[in-house]
């Protein structure tokens, strides 16, 4: 039976802006970079230059770097059953040496670089994600506008030497009373005053109708069934969980909660040579808007596990699993942070560890909204002590860890020391008879 020869892969480069795109070819076996020139911007541009490149027994690969014309190029491409890659900008490899940048290079590295396996991709939305995550951004550049108003204003009175007497903090119903209440000596401040109050307002009530549009477009989206399991945890309501799931799309992309972690930048940052391994502060390289979801959401489990009225109407019509992990999580999590305070960390320190092993419970109840299986966990196991072994080094032996008092310079101090429970229990009982 004769085989078809295989196809010759060819790989596009293209370095895409708002009016032209440069093209370059790169194809497999060789290592020739051709330059293939400059096209229009436009897709009808892009499918006559790919209808000349594509000829009988190639196959087209193309890729070009994420950026503000979006991914309606990927998208159109892949309707047509070519493979289109979006590159993270900031994962291309790049000379130190390099200090010449043209569109025409920029075109050929990535012909280059797609051909020899060193690129690496985003994940393309469809145009039903992306419209949810726009909207996302756009509330959250609505919180950020009205965090700025706020501080403008707050800045006015603490020039001005205001002090509200109230201790419930700023912004709420109180607080809100005093501003629109106070007395001022000029007339300016009073009318700069009430200016700041209405700017506060105005993005106040923008926030509002960006949440409330966000919940009214939820029943409609593909993705309402995870963002209904992830409300079942503790400090995630609807915006934050449409926040989670409109900016990682599929979790089923990421084969283990430390991916995901790792995705969000919750991970800590190392630094280790040989022997010595050196670990700093969470490489936050990951999507910011996520990592900082997660994080106000860790501030919610300083308190014992519960569930309220308002999580246990959040929890009713979900799956007993997905409401078991939920719970599993509150456990966890509880426990962690308090451990954690109870070892004097810094509070920053505690939320952001809450906050990475918060990022593992939304992938495993993501997963199981979706109708995964989640992996077999390996745990390590316990070392294997010989038949007849004895003494205070082997596990049966060792028991827990007891404090005692010494005196220490006339004071009095805890000292914690391990001892075997088998001494401790015989000197409690007493001597034998």
């Amino acid at each position: 039976m004769n085989q078809s020869p295989p196809k010759r892969i060819k790989h596009v480069g293209l370095d895409v802006h708002a009016t032209a795109h440069d093209v370059a070819v790169a194809e497999s076996g060789t290592e020739e970079v051709r330059y293939h020139g400059e096209i229009a911007g436009t897709l009808e541009a892009v499918d006559r230059m790919l209808r000349k490149l594509g000829t009988e027994g190639v196959e087209l690969r193309v890729c070009y770097e994420a950026g503000p014309t979006g991914y309606g190029l990927a998208r159109h491409l892949a309707s047509r059953g070519i493979a289109c890659g979006v590159v993270a900008p900031g994962l291309i490899p790049r000379k130190s040496g390099e200090r010449v940048k043209t569109n025409r290079l920029d075109a050929q590295r990535l012909a280059r670089l797609a051909r020899a396996g060193e690129l690496t991709f985003v994940h393309v939305p469809d145009a039903g994600d992306e419209a949810i995550r726009d909207l996302v951004r756009a509330r959250m550049a609505a919180m950020e506008d009205l965090r700025r108003q706020r501080q403008r204003l707050l800045g006015l009175l603490l020039r001005q030497g205001r002090r509200y007497p109230g201790t419930a903090g700023n912004w709420p119903r109180a607080h809100r009373a005093y501003l629109a209440g106070l007395v001022w000596e000029h007339g300016e401040h009073a009318f700069l005053c009430q200016e700041m109050l209405q700017a506060v307002d105005t993005e106040q009530a923008r926030v509002d109708r960006f949440a409330a549009a966000l919940e009214s477009r939820l029943a409609g989206w593909r993705w309402a069934a995870v963002v209904a399991a992830l409300r079942c945890l503790r400090g995630i309501d609807t915006v934050s969980a449409m926040t989670l799931v409109a900016e990682v799309g599929d979790f089923s992309r990421f084969a283990s909660p430390e991916q995901l972690s790792a995705y969000l930048g919750l991970v800590p940052g190392e630094a280790s040579t040989g022997n010595r391994r050196i670990q700093g502060a969470i490489t936050k390289t990951g999507n910011g808007a996520c990592r900082r979801t997660l994080v106000e959401a860790a501030h919610h489990y300083r308190r014992a596990p519960a569930v309220g009225l308002k999580l246990r109407g959040r929890q009713e019509g979900q799956p007993e699993a997905v409401v078991a992990h939920a719970w599993r999580a509150q456990v966890r999590l509880c426990g962690r942070f308090e451990h954690l305070m109870g070892q004097h960390k810094k509070t920053v320190v505690v939320v952001t560890a809450v906050a990475r092993e918060l990022a593992g419970f939304v992938w495993a109840v993501a997963m199981r909204a979706m109708g995964k299986n989640l992996p077999e966990r390996r745990h390590r196991e316990a070392p294997r002590v010989p038949a007849g072994a004895t003494g205070s080094g082997t596990p049966e032996a060792k028991g827990p860890r007891i404090y005692v008092l010494k005196k220490v310079e006339g004071a009095e101090a805890a000292v914690m020391r391990e001892k075997p429970a088998r001494r401790r229990v015989a000197r409690e009982s007493g001597p034998q008879a």
